[in-house]
């Protein structure tokens, strides 16, 4: 059994939450940080053997730092509820501890998925994720949106895929875009940042031609064409909020 513990943060995940604690094979240690799921996530994690602790919500990387703290084992997976190890990923894992890690913590090559294929470039085609720690090693940083695991410390990398299953479909999709988008305007608003005619009306165009063209996104067909119109759809949409909280506060965007 690998001296790991998987911890994974879910509300109403009970679609997804079976396959992210089944892909990651023998640890010693299951944590789900619930939220407070109304559907089966709590029941279904119970079921699979995970020690399930419910919490408030206090953000995304304040609730993954306390998954790390709550953490039994002496090294840490952390995985979302939409991700899960693949084989090879899996055997790499195994491998590390039966040679013995070398390093303070470990990044997995993630792979997205849109409509049951694997992105293959684009700004959405693989990417380094540092998702195993040694415990004590590091935490989660980056405050309410796009949190990070910074080590204190070497990392490594292991091969095979993360696998991420972001979206169930397009409406899934646009709903967490636009709840990003509060998000993103929050954290700007914060940090002083502001909105200028050029974020609004050219970033979009900008966004198509890096993921379209420059990431080789066109490799990808159908589906590379459609995420590059998405994804430049939903910069336009953050910066279009943040535009419009510098006017209005969010607060009162539903008072006219």
């Amino acid at each position: 059994m690998l001296p790991v513990t998987l911890a994974i943060i879910t509300r109403n995940e009970e679609e997804r939450i079976s396959a992210a604690i089944e892909s990651a094979g023998d640890v010693a240690e299951v944590l789900v940080l619930d939220s407070g799921s109304t559907d089966r996530t709590v029941e279904i994690a119970h079921d699979l053997g995970a020690r399930v602790e419910v919490l408030d919500w206090p953000g995304y990387g304040a609730q993954k730092n306390r998954a790390l703290q709550m953490s039994q084992q002496p090294w840490v997976l952390s995985l979302d509820a939409d991700e899960n190890l693949g084989p090879e990923l899996l055997q790499s894992l195994i491998r590390l501890f039966e040679d013995g890690p070398h390093h303070d913590g470990y990044a997995l090559l993630r792979r997205n998925h849109w409509a049951g294929k694997a992105v293959r470039f684009g700004v959405y085609g693989p990417s380094w994720k540092t998702r195993l720690v040694r415990k004590g090693a590091g935490r989660w940083e980056g405050g309410i949106l796009h949190e990070t695991l910074e080590i204190e410390g070497q990392v490594g990398r292991l091969s095979g895929f993360l696998e991420h299953f972001p979206y169930r479909d397009r409406d899934e999709f646009e709903q967490t875009a636009q709840q990003y988008a509060v998000l993103f305007a929050q954290k700007a608003q914060a940090e002083g940042r502001s909105a200028h005619w050029w974020d609004v009306q050219l970033r979009p165009s900008l966004h198509f031609i890096k993921s379209y063209l420059l990431k080789a996104g066109i490799l990808d067909g159908k589906m590379g064409f459609e995420l590059a119109r998405l994804g430049a759809w939903e910069v336009g949409l953050k910066w279009s909020s943040l535009s419009k909280t510098e006017e209005k506060p969010i607060s009162e965007w539903g008072e006219e």
